[in-house]
């Protein structure tokens, strides 16, 4: 089922960095469709390219079939062997953390790995593709490994839009599918609910922490889960290491200081399994060092990781939106802006919050979103601080009810969920 699943984005993002001359690294949370990218997709793409398949060379290092090539020099005399001619060889390699062990990543000394692909770069007749995730090497280790020799394709689960182009039907009703279980590809091939969720429960358990309590040596694993349970209940508030710590010893009567809190924190962001959001002073131009936001790579993970028993909907399209933003190449932050308000004479200063401060390029909008906006009052709420920026960048308002886009008096556009979710141009229109 799900090999009918479009990721056409990505592999336009692949085919624009083809032959470019550096290591392309295809990052994020694993199970999010990177081998299938690679493998499937892309490969198919050279072949009705009309590269001979003898010039593609394919490795999955997590297959036993490929295991003595984990060794780097086993793979480094594989790889020259199979290049047969001098036309072009385009080397596929999933899984590329099989190649590094533990000890070399966390030594000083040069990863053989690297200099078994720039030597292979060197042969001028070589163009490189990994895929790098789980416990061993992560995207950080990746692009520390390759100094400056790597090219970064970061790859998410399914947006709404890939999701809704696979399962069709009403709209609404996909959305409040996607909103329960995620974008995982492999959950588009489970059949009933129940299969979903144990489906959704394992990548926690068997793959995700495995993959942190085994890099990390972590010593705390009962702190991680609780970390981790109070991530996926505060998705959109902020937070950080102190704050977590001090309910952990409060609450969960675990003591546990905010240094411990802040690696673990570290962790499971560098694991892609949560985005951290910094704050952002429009006026001041400058990044608050804390707190901060973390919002959950797939929603649906979050909500089987919670027992799907905490469906706060505004959270939840909040946190849909920001891993839109990120997937469209965004980069997101939270907006905090100082209101001055005056009552009985006297003058207060109000921190006001805009949900997303968005960047790409020189493109900057400010983004808030909201479930309704049918009261007055509560419309009010939600623009008076993009008003209060006091700038030209665009203000835009997304919510929930079904609407068309319109753009009102002081030139704020006001979007409904869905336009915005299946059209990627729909901030720029």
């Amino acid at each position: 089922m799900t090999s009918s699943i479009k990721r056409d984005k990505y592999l336009q993002k692949i085919i624009d960095k083809k032959e470019n001359g550096l290591i392309k690294v295809i990052t994020g949370i694993r199970r999010c469709g990177k081998s299938y990218l690679l493998f499937n997709l892309f490969y198919d793409y050279l072949i009705d390219s009309g590269i001979d398949k003898s010039h593609i060379i394919s490795i999955a290092l997590d297959d036993d079939l490929y295991v003595q090539y984990r060794d780097p020099d086993k793979l480094s005399k594989y790889i020259r062997e199979k290049i047969v001619d001098d036309k072009l060889h385009y080397v596929l390699i999933d899984e590329i953390q099989y190649a590094i062990s533990k000890k070399e990543l966390k030594s000083s000394e040069e990863i053989k790995l690297y200099n078994v692909l720039n030597g292979l770069l060197r042969l001028r007749n070589v163009d490189i593709y990994v895929t790098g995730s789980n416990s061993k090497m992560l995207t950080k280790d990746v692009l520390t490994a390759f100094r400056g020799r790597s090219d970064e394709i970061k790859v998410y689960p399914l947006s709404f839009k890939e999701y809704y182009d696979f399962v069709g039907g009403d709209r609404t009703l996909a959305y409040e599918d996607y909103s329960l279980y995620g974008g995982m590809p492999l959950v588009l091939s489970k059949s009933t609910d129940a299969e979903k969720v144990d489906y959704l429960k394992n990548l926690f358990t068997e793959v995700y922490f495995k993959d942190i309590i085994e890099r990390y040596d972590i010593e705390l694993p009962d702190v991680l889960s609780e970390l981790t349970d109070d991530l996926c209940s505060s998705i959109g508030s902020l937070t950080n290491a102190s704050k977590i710590a001090n309910t952990l010893n409060s609450i969960k009567k675990i003591k546990i200081s905010s240094v411990t809190i802040a690696n673990y924190l570290d962790y499971l962001t560098e694991s892609f399994l949560f985005s951290n959001s910094k704050r952002y002073d429009v006026r001041g131009k400058k990044y608050f060092e804390y707190p901060s936001k973390y919002y959950c790579t797939d929603i649906g993970l979050r909500n089987a990781r919670l027992n799907f028993r905490q469906q706060e909907e505004t959270h939840i399209m909040e946190n849909i939106i920001y891993n839109e933003l990120l997937s469209r190449g965004y980069l997101v932050d939270v907006g905090v802006i100082e209101i001055v308000q005056t009552k009985g004479g006297h003058k207060t200063k109000k921190q006001c919050e805009i949900d997303f401060v968005v960047n790409k390029g020189n493109k900057k909008y400010y983004i808030q979103s909201a479930l309704n906006v049918s009261d007055p009052d509560k419309l009010q709420a939600e623009i008076r601080p993009l008003k209060k920026t006091n700038d030209f960048f665009k203000k835009i308002l997304i919510v929930k009810s079904p609407m068309k886009a319109w753009t009102d008096e002081d030139g704020m556009l006001h979007l409904g969920l869905y336009d915005f979710l299946l059209n990627e141009s729909a901030l720029e229109e």
